[in-house]
Order: C-alpha cells, then sequence, then structure tokens
C-alpha cells in the first residue's frame, strides 16, 4: 500500500512540473533528430500573436534575435534569423542531447523588438524528437539456462533484456517474441520494473525429462516500436539440470536520501541490502549502477559492489541539481545471473551561503565578455537579457542587482530575471568602448556579492559630416601656365571610420559654367587648362564635399581663385584709331600748343598696363614734343611760318611689363601755318641766335665761377681769423676766451651769408580712364612743365636761377 501511494505522489508531482514549464513557454516546435545543420525548424513571427502588442502596418518593423552567452561556441543547437525563422545551428542527436525514456527538448531564448526598442521575451521550446537509429540489444548473443528435470509447470529462469539507445519513449519501447519449435514447453515472460525497462524471464510449460531430450535452443526477438521497427536477437540455449531459480531480493523498492551540500568526499551516503534464497554461489549478490542511471549521477556517486554502500565521489558545492536518481541492480552469482532492481533517490540540500551567479545573453553578437552595438542605437533600447541564480535557501537565496552607468539602465522582468536597455545616447567618437559592471547581492548574513564586467564595443555609423577648416578658401594662380598647375590644398576632415571617413570632391559652379579646375580625391586643386586673365580675373565657385558612408552625409565650402596677370598683351593705340592716320592743323599766334591726345589701351592690369609714350621719327625740326604719360601731343617750340608743311610722326607707346611690349603707329600731320606768325628764320638769323645762346651760356659759366672763387676766399678769411684769434686768447681764461672769440665771430658770418633761392616746378601724377592702374612713384618725379603746380621755393646758399616758359633763363645774385 504504502509503495502504491509513493508511486501516485511521484507521478503528481511529475505532471505538476510539466504543467509549469508549460506555462512558462510561449510556442513548442518539434524537429527529427539527425538533421543537417540548417534545417528548417519554423516561423516564430507567424507562430506567436503578436497582434496585442504590435500594429499590423508595423509589422515588417519587428526583429527576432537569440539570446547567447558566446556566438562562438561550438554547443549552438539553433539559429534565429532577424526575420523569426528558426533553424537548426548542427546536426542534432537525441542519444547525446538527452535522457532515456523522456522527451528530448531544448529551450531558446528570443528577444523581440520593433526596430531597436524591446517588446517581450519569448520562451520557445524545442522538441528533439528521436529517430529510430537505434535496434535493441542484447548484452550477449546467447546465454545458457538450466532447468531441473524436476522443476514443475511455471519455473521462471530470468534471462537479460534488450537495451535500445534511442530516447524516444516509443522507439525505445521493446516487445519481446519467443520464437521455438514446434513441442517446446517454454513460453516467455515479460514483467516492467521500476526503471520502465523490462524483466524478462523463460516460463517452463510442462514437465521435462532429462532422458527424452536435454536440450533446446531457444531465440529471443526484441522489437522497438519505431517506424520501421528494428530487432535484436538473443539465443537462449537450455540444458535440463538443476539452476539458480531465485534473484536477489531488496529490503526495499526505493531508498529516498537526504545529504548536506556540504558532504566531503568518500563520506557515506546510503546502503541498500539484497537477499537471495538461494544456497552457496547462487545465493551470493552483487551490487551495480543499472544502465539507466545517468552519467551525471555516476559521476557523483560510487557503488561498493560487495556491500552496497554509496559514497560521494566529490564535492557538491553550488550545484543547480537538487535530486539524482540512482538504479542499483543486485545479481547473484547463479548460472545464469538473476538479478533485480532498486530506485535511489538523493536529494541534496543546500545548507551554504553561496554568491549569486550572474549570467548575461546580449542580443548583438558578443565575444566573451564584449558585445557590439551601432552608436546609432536608440535610448530605450532593449541589448541584453539578465538572468541570476542563487540556490541557497531562505535569505541567502534573495538576490537583487544593480548597474550604476550614465549610458545603461538595468531593468527587472519578475524574479531573478533582469533586461538591460539604453538610457543615454552613444557616440563612437566621444567614446569607442564602454565598460560596464552588473552587480548582484544576496540578503544572507554575511551578504555576498558578485560583479561581472563587460564591455560593450560601440560600432561606427555614419554621423558626422564632413568638416572644412574654414568656410572660405583663397586662392591666387597666374595665367598662363600648363595644364594641371596646381592652385591650393582644401583641408577637410570627417571622424567617421570605415566608409563613412572615405570622402569624395567635386567642383559646383552656380551658373553652370565649366569650370577650368578639378579636384583631386585628396583635396588639390589645380587647372585642366592654360587661364587668361583677360578673358575671366576671378573665380567664384564651391567645393562639394560628400562621404562614401550610407546615408551619404555632404558639405561645401566657397572659393575664390584669382588669376594674377602676366605681360602677354601688348598695348593698342584708340587714337588714332587707324594707322596710317591723317591729321590737319592749322596755326596762328593765339593757338595753344597743345596738339591732340594720343589715347592707348592694355588689356593687361596693374604695373603692365602703365603706359609711355614716345616720338621714334618724323620730328627732324624738334618742332612736336609728346608727354611720355598723358599722350598729349604739343608743340615742342615757336612755330614759324617755315614750319608749314607735312609731318610723318612716328609714335611708340610701350607698358612697363616684363619683357616691355609695344605698338607703334603713323600720324600724318599737315601744318598750315597763318600769316600773322613771325616770319621766316633765315640761316644768318640762325646762326646769329645760336651766337646768342652760346654767350647767354659763357656768362653764366663765368658768374658760377667768380661766385665760387669768392666763396672759396671767403672761407679762407674765415678760417685765417679764427686761427689767429685762438692764438690770442691762448693764455686767457677759458671763459674769457670763449666770450670774446663769440663776440669777434658773430658779426662775420652774418654779414657774409649768402642765400640762393630757385623755383623749381613739381609734377602732378594724373591718371587716366583708359589705363588701369595709377603711375609709379618713382615716375612722378620728374618735371612736366605742361601740368606744373605753382613754383614751390626752397632756400640754398648760391645764386638764384629761374626759368620761363620762353626758355630764357635769368641769373640774380643776391
Amino acid at each position: 500500500m504504502k509503495t502504491h501511494l509513493r508511486s501516485m505522489l511521484t507521478q503528481v508531482c511529475l505532471v505538476l512540473f510539466l504543467l509549469h514549464k508549460s506555462c512558462c513557454v510561449d510556442f513548442i516546435y518539434h524537429v527529427e533528430e539527425g538533421q543537417n545543420s540548417g534545417t528548417y525548424v519554423g516561423d516564430i513571427g507567424s507562430d506567436v500573436h503578436l497582434i496585442n502588442n504590435v500594429l499590423i502596418e508595423e509589422l515588417g518593423l519587428v526583429s527576432f534575435s537569440q539570446l547567447e552567452q558566446d556566438v562562438n561556441s561550438s554547443n549552438q543547437l539553433f539559429t534565429v534569423f532577424k526575420s523569426g525563422k528558426l533553424y537548426t545551428g548542427q546536426k542534432l542527436d537525441a542519444e547525446s542531447l538527452c535522457k532515456y525514456n523522456t522527451e528530448c527538448f531544448r529551450m531558446v531564448d528570443v528577444a523581440v523588438q520593433k526596430e531597436e526598442s524591446f517588446i517581450k521575451l519569448l520562451e520557445i521550446k524545442v522538441i528533439i524528437e528521436d529517430a529510430n537509429d537505434h535496434k535493441p540489444v542484447f548484452p550477449k548473443k546467447q546465454i545458457n539456462l538450466q532447468f531441473d528435470e524436476g522443476d514443475g509447470k511455471g519455473m521462471i529462469k530470468s534471462i537479460p533484456n534488450a537495451i535500445d539507445k534511442d530516447v524516444g519513449v516509443i522507439n525505445s519501447q521493446i516487445t519481446y517474441q519467443l520464437e521455438k519449435h514446434d513441442g517446446d514447453p517454454f513460453t516467455l515472460s515479460e514483467s516492467k520494473r521500476v526503471d520502465g525497462s523490462s524483466s524478462l524471464g523463460i516460463t517452463l510449460e510442462n514437465k521435462l525429462d532429462r532422458e527424452k531430450k536435454d536440450t533446446y535452443m531457444l531465440k529471443v526477438i526484441a522489437r522497438d516500436g519505431g517506424s520501421p521497427p528494428q530487432e535484436g536477437h538473443l539465443n537462449v540455449l537450455i540444458t535440463v539440470t538443476d539452476v539458480n531459480d531465485n534473484p536477489p531480493h531488496f529490503s526495499q523498492n526505493l531508498y529516498n536520501v537526504s545529504v548536506n551540500n556540504g558532504y566531503h568526499k568518500d563520506m557515506r551516503v546510503a546502503q541498500v541490502s539484497a537477499s537471495d534464497l538461494d544456497s552457496g554461489k547462487n545465493g551470493q549478490v552483487s551490487y551495480y549502477f543499472s544502465s539507466k542511471t545517468s552519467d551525471a549521477a555516476k559521476s557523483n556517486f560510487a557503488l561498493n559492489e560487495n556491500t552496497g554502500e554509496i559514497f560521494l565521489v566529490k564535492t557538491f558545492g553550488q550545484r543547480k541539481k537538487l535530486l539524482y536518481k540512482l538504479f542499483i541492480e543486485a545479481t547473484d552469482n547463479g548460472s545464469p545471473p538473476l538479478s533485480s532492481i532498486a530506485t535511489v533517490l538523493v536529494n541534496v540540500l543546500n545548507q551554504q551561503n553561496n554568491p549569486p551567479q550572474i549570467d548575461v545573453k546580449f542580443v548583438s553578437k558578443s565575444t566573451g565578455i564584449t558585445a557590439r552595438f551601432s552608436e546609432g542605437i536608440k535610448v530605450g533600447s532593449f541589448i541584453a537579457f539578465v538572468k541570476v541564480t542563487d540556490n541557497d535557501a531562505g535569505q541567502n537565496g534573495e538576490v537583487t542587482c544593480d548597474l550604476k552607468h550614465d549610458k545603461f539602465l538595468l531593468q527587472s522582468l519578475g524574479k531573478m530575471k533582469y533586461k538591460v536597455v539604453v538610457k543615454n545616447p552613444v557616440d563612437r567618437e566621444t567614446e569607442s568602448y564602454i565598460n560596464f559592471t552588473i552587480s548582484c547581492q544576496d540578503k544572507g548574513f554575511p551578504s555576498l556579492k558578485t560583479e561581472r564586467n563587460f564591455s560593450i564595443q560601440v560600432m561606427d555609423i555614419n554621423d558626422v559630416q564632413p568638416h572644412f577648416s574654414k568656410e572660405l578658401f583663397k586662392f591666387l594662380t597666374y595665367e598662363n601656365e600648363k595644364p594641371f598647375f596646381p592652385i591650393g590644398f582644401i583641408n577637410v576632415t570627417d571622424q567617421d571610420l570605415g566608409e563613412g571617413g572615405q570622402l569624395s570632391y567635386s567642383l559646383l559652379d552656380k551658373n553652370k559654367h565649366v569650370l577650368p579646375f578639378e579636384i583631386s580625391n585628396f583635396g588639390f586643386i589645380s587647372t585642366t587648362q592654360s587661364l587668361d586673365r583677360e578673358q575671366q580675373e576671378i573665380y567664384h565657385f564651391q567645393v562639394f564635399v560628400k562621404d562614401n558612408g550610407t546615408p551619404s552625409l555632404n558639405n561645401t565650402a566657397n572659393v575664390i581663385i584669382e588669376v594674377m596677370d602676366k605681360n602677354d598683351n601688348a598695348p593698342y593705340f584708340t587714337f588714332p584709331s587707324v594707322n596710317p592716320f591723317s591729321l590737319d592743323i592749322y596755326y596762328h599766334p593765339q593757338s595753344k600748343k597743345d596738339i591732340t591726345v594720343l589715347r592707348a589701351s592694355d588689356r593687361d592690369s596693374h604695373v603692365n598696363a602703365f603706359l609711355r609714350y614716345e616720338i621714334l621719327g618724323g620730328n627732324d625740326k624738334q618742332l612736336f614734343t609728346i608727354n611720355p604719360y598723358t599722350g598729349v601731343l604739343s608743340f615742342s617750340r615757336t612755330v614759324y611760318q617755315n614750319d608749314a608743311g607735312s609731318y610723318d610722326l612716328k609714335f611708340i607707346v610701350k607698358d612697363s611689363g616684363i619683357p616691355v611690349l609695344s605698338t607703334v603707329t603713323t600720324l600724318s600731320l599737315t601744318l598750315t601755318v597763318s600769316n600773322k606768325t613771325s616770319k621766316m628764320l633765315t640761316p644768318p638769323d640762325t646762326k646769329s641766335d645760336d651766337k646768342i645762346h652760346i654767350n647767354l651760356v659763357i656768362i653764366i659759366l663765368l658768374a658760377a665761377v667768380i661766385v665760387s672763387v669768392a666763396t672759396v676766399v671767403s672761407i679762407t678769411v674765415c678760417i685765417v681769423r679764427r686761427n689767429h684769434q685762438r692764438n690770442t686768447n691762448y693764455r686767457a681764461n677759458v671763459n674769457t676766451a670763449n666770450k670774446s672769440m663769440s663776440a669777434s665771430r658773430q658779426p662775420g658770418y652774418d654779414s657774409e651769408q649768402m642765400t640762393l633761392q630757385y623755383d623749381v616746378p613739381v609734377p602732378v601724377a594724373t591718371s587716366f580712364s583708359k589705363n588701369r592702374s595709377s603711375l609709379p612713384s618713382g615716375l612722378g618725379r620728374q618735371s612736366h612743365p605742361e601740368y606744373a603746380l605753382p613754383y614751390k621755393k626752397n632756400s640754398l646758399s648760391g645764386m638764384y636761377c629761374s626759368t620761363s616758359r620762353g626758355g630764357s633763363f635769368q641769373v640774380k645774385y643776391i
């Protein structure tokens, strides 16, 4: 009765456990073992009902990701794609993953996100359906049994059962069949053991007669429940004699033992005991672990074959597993041996105060404790799932967790479960690696604390636009340079990495003109053709820079290039406009000296466009003169009647560039002289006039000599007088001598002081509208009587000279 009650209690606990597990599962999938890696399992996005959380039009924004500790792990059984499709990650073998005669499954934690926002955490149960890839196998191909010829009907001799390594309930379910000859007095008996295996026996149906037949050959066929079923065979040779016919019998079928997790190695946990009614070696019992005992249980416990004592092999420490089930088989030494099975349940009680254990699974790919996230991740995005375990009892197992960081926040998902979300925006350009620590502390005494450090590698996105060092770039270059002449460098930086930091340059013109410039991929501007300043002096355009990121970011800067002039254009006359040019002039005594103004222009600029005029020929009588800067043509002397006639005057205009460029033109001038002018000069008059000029020069020279001699004599007299005065007062008092010398010297210099004053005309430089620049400062210091200002007098020692416009000279001594 007690045994039946225990069996019912065990079944009720198992049902409650399965109900609890099924309540925590969001969806269940099935997959057969033996399928290759990449086999489709199911579509989570289609099967899981998310309609209550997400609008229909936003379903395309939902993504799925499997929570894992390490993407480099080779034990990853399943793979979840962003679309929610679930595939196998490797070839599945139910026998290596699950226990015998149990439901074989694995749980997959899947995070559901809409863009970067966390929606929920799904727990997916994947049942690995066992394939019938193992056949039942007997421990031996043949065994020998002995029956006494005195044995009566119903005598049973035990034989070993077959083992099917398949873990599925159906595939591991074995049915047995006895194959025999007609008339053989044997049948096959079968009963179920506690561990689910079968206890087999050969049952005697009729009395044996050893004299008629002393041996029988039977075959036991073991057939599993797979489709198609697989078979195993056991040959049974029966000899009619006296044999071991009583199996060992345990004192109890179930042993329930509780141990403390602080037990040390080699400490005895329990002892089982079985007895055998047979005598001799048929009654000697040995103890072994049944083949149904898990490897995990065998690794923690050892069994004494002779005494049935069970010992600890190693200390428990902090273990997740709290219950171990041991199947003990008692076998006698008969031939064939008989056996019985008993179950030992070992409950491990956690009496220690152990620190919490922290298990973190990142949404994104991670390696060890480092995960990678984009810097574009939004605030509130779910990045990791945290699960905490503490198997201690009472307050020792109550845990609180914390994460102190300005970028991340730890939020509770229920008992011992948390999620890590983004608290503040991250910026790779500021911080490429972010380290944070999750700390969990229990409420035991003393309180124990566990900390785990993690690192986030912030992956770059293209969020920084190219940056110019300044908004306006100004460059100077010369015209007439060869193509590809370098102009300047555009300095641009971009802090993004990879393609987001790779820049492409182009030139933009608002007027959509073709620019004679190009820019390289490194920002160097050069010409594509020779420039002509006279066509365009200043270029305004923009430099457009974009990176190669996605999406691409760009920026623009303004560029001004000024083309500097070279002297590559010769001046040209605008008047006279043709060559030669005819001009008729009528002269009378009241006429002004100015005749006309020659005009010229130069396409060059600055000093290259500053022009000078000269008369090259045709002015043999020295009748004409031209202002070199204004181009004013005028008479250089008095016009007489005999000056009338035709003149072919050749003029040249030169610029001031290097090299000097010039242009020549001819002015055919016809001069008509009024009768009222002075009569014609004769050659004698000319000679007389020349003599007058010669005499004037001689007088001036003589006056200069006389003045020079007088000056030298005056200076000599002063020196002599001073020396004489010094010798006279040499022996006198120094102060008295000084006063006497000052008094005696001052009147002499006053009476002999002379002042020379002469008028110097100061020219005024005149700018012209036709010329593009002003006159050089050095050229303005020459004398131009036609445009002179009133005389400015300077005082100098010497004589006074003045010049009138008629060319006469007056010499005065003062």
